[in-house]
């Protein structure tokens, strides 16, 4: 049965949108390109063909930035073009489900919930689901138990830490490390090893090409411009390189996980003992971070098939299971 009602999971990097009334989740980058001083040029997969490659009249950009709005206005802009998008241009009043990060202030919390209200997307009701709360539920686990169960969150620009319990947060930690901040290394350890500037885009490919290369025992072939010659070439990079660039960042992860272990009361680490840790988020694909958390940690790491959709799979299920409806929070006018 379709329920009119939409859910959403404001990435930094990418956003997903599960749609109610057809039963159907998308994604795409949550990105705006606004050319002069306020005209929508694009927004999307479409701004993000444009990224490092616009000119000056026209500034692409990210709305959210680690892990908050960062830009309401072109938010709302976001937000509407999309709702729009998926009700085919006729938008009628809905109920939406929105997932906030746990450690961020009231007013970052609020401007999720002003968003949705100033967006003119018509809701009828605007729900809070907690990030960490929906990744448990999208990854299949009942966090209505008392199971204790340890979600890490690897997203674009942060990793949030998380212990769940009995359908709540008993501890967590976010922290400013994540996709980015990976890309940004691999990009410094190029430049630094093989005199070359690559851009964004293609230093998010080589981190995601890693576990292929690898497995082929080649080196990654990129492009970028050489510092010495000021020219475009062509160059091989050797996947120890990268490896090597992003271990400086796995070790801070796997330090805030350790942290997060230590404060677990006793009788939910013997739950953690026994299924592990469950890791999700585009961020956890990079290769080599799932081992390293093992095998810092000794304990189990289960990933999810589609570890960038946890969170709004799991507001699917808040919304569709009645025995998880109460894991989303309304909030009102004022309030």
């Amino acid at each position: 049965m379709n329920v009119n009602a939409f859910g959403i999971d404001l990435g930094s990097s990418n956003i997903k949108i599960y749609n109610g009334n057809d039963d159907t989740y998308f994604m795409e980058k949550n990105m705006i390109a606004i050319e002069g001083r306020d005209t929508l040029f694009a927004y999307g997969d479409s701004a993000f063909d444009m990224y490092e490659k616009a000119p000056d009249n026209i500034q692409v950009s990210f709305p959210v930035v680690n892990g908050v709005i960062a830009d309401i206005k072109n938010m709302d802009t976001l937000i509407h073009y999309f709702v729009s998008d998926l009700s085919r241009g006729n938008i009628r009043p809905a109920d939406f489900y929105i997932a906030v990060p746990t450690d961020v202030t009231e007013v970052e919390r609020r401007a999720f919930y002003d968003l949705i209200r100033d967006s003119n997307v018509k809701a009828r009701r605007i729900l809070i689901v907690e990030k960490a709360i929906a990744d448990g539920l999208g990854m299949s686990i009942d966090v209505k138990t008392s199971q204790g169960v340890l979600v890490v969150d690897v997203g674009y620009d942060t990793t949030e830490v998380s212990l769940l319990s009995l359908g709540g947060i008993v501890l967590s930690r976010l922290i400013k490390v994540g996709g980015y901040r990976f890309d940004e290394a691999i990009k410094a350890a190029v430049r630094r090893e093989y005199s070359l500037v690559i851009g964004s885009k293609t230093s998010e490919k080589l981190k995601i090409a890693m576990w292929e290369v690898e497995a082929q025992n080649k080196n990654a072939v990129v492009y970028g411009r050489d510092i010495v010659m000021g020219l475009p070439v062509e160059k091989e990079i050797a996947t120890p390189l990268v490896y090597e660039a992003l271990k400086e960042h796995f070790d801070t992860i796997i330090d805030n996980i350790r942290q997060i272990l230590e404060r677990t009361p006793p009788e939910l680490s013997a739950d953690i003992y026994r299924h592990g840790i469950y890791l999700t988020g585009g961020g956890s694909l990079v290769g080599h971070l799932a081992e390293n958390i093992a095998a810092a940690t000794g304990l189990k790491v289960n990933m999810d098939e589609e570890p960038i959709a946890t969170v709004v799979k799991g507001l699917y299920t808040v919304m569709r299971d009645s025995h998880f409806a109460s894991l989303g929070v309304e909030v009102n006018n004022g309030k």
